[in-house]
């Protein structure tokens, strides 16, 4: 299922006990996009992702995808399993069943969730590692994979699932810097082939390269948002201008 509607996100406010982390974010993405998340530490990037795949119960706000409207407050577990068969989530630190050979933690999403049969589950699940290049790590427990390779499985377990959007949040952080571009390689691989992605991500050059569309969040809020060019080299909001200089990276930047 490569994506077939556009999502909305409208009044998105979220807070844990007295702190207001999501302060009325309202997002837009449409079939075929990927979206960069970026912002300082603490400005609400993985809870707008966790919100959305509803991990975090909103305090308000209106989701709207393929047929679903659903205010987010009052959701019922059957919204949340509509909205789970359309997401997929890829996690900072893998979250792969330890116990699990690479393959069967592919396959356990199709044949518990999807109720696929195990053959036909199987075949999807060794195309999909073949995809993130781990066809000869099949076999392998996580214990005897290096973080990118356990990552790439994850990411290899969300594609199986064909799912409509894919929310990366913060795929690298856990990852050294060789690590990171095998993973961030099969991002941009996924992309190409028209999948919906969000991505929550401090690789500020990957998110200028991949993104159609970046927005800014600081204190709970979009302060800016645009294209990568918008954003990266010409931001209007003094704050998103002060984010961009302090990151060094930048200097050779093309876009």
């Amino acid at each position: 299922m490569l994506s077939s509607g556009t999502l909305r996100i409208e009044n998105l406010k979220k807070s844990f006990h007295k702190n207001q982390v999501l302060k009325g974010i309202n997002l837009t993405v449409r079939p075929g996009e990927s979206v960069g998340v970026i912002g300082p530490s603490g400005s609400g990037k993985s809870t707008l992702l966790r919100c959305i795949n509803l991990l975090e119960k909103p305090d308000e706000g209106r989701l709207s995808y393929n047929g679903l409207s659903l205010d987010m407050a009052g959701v019922r577990k059957k919204d949340m399993l509509a909205i789970r068969r359309y997401t997929a989530m890829v996690f900072q630190q893998f979250n792969l069943f330890k116990y699990k050979t690479a393959l069967e933690n592919v396959m356990e999403g199709l044949v518990v969730v999807q109720r696929m049969n195990k053959t036909d589950a199987k075949e999807r699940a060794q195309a999909c590692l073949n995809k993130v290049g781990l066809s000869d790590r099949m076999d392998y427990y996580p214990s005897q994979l290096s973080g990118g390779q356990q990552q790439r499985v994850a990411i290899a377990r969300s594609i199986a699932l064909k799912p409509g959007i894919i929310l990366f949040d913060e795929p690298t952080s856990a990852l050294d810097p060789e690590m990171t571009g095998e993973v961030l390689q099969v991002i941009k691989e996924i992309a190409g082939e028209g999948h919906t992605l969000i991505i929550v991500s401090h690789e500020m050059a990957f998110i200028a390269d991949i993104a159609n569309q970046v927005i800014f969040l600081e204190g709970g809020k979009i302060l800016e948002e645009g294209t990568p060019k918008d954003i990266f080299v010409h931001p209007k909001e003094e704050r998103t201008k002060q984010f961009i200089s302090k990151i060094t990276a930048f200097g050779d930047f093309s876009i």
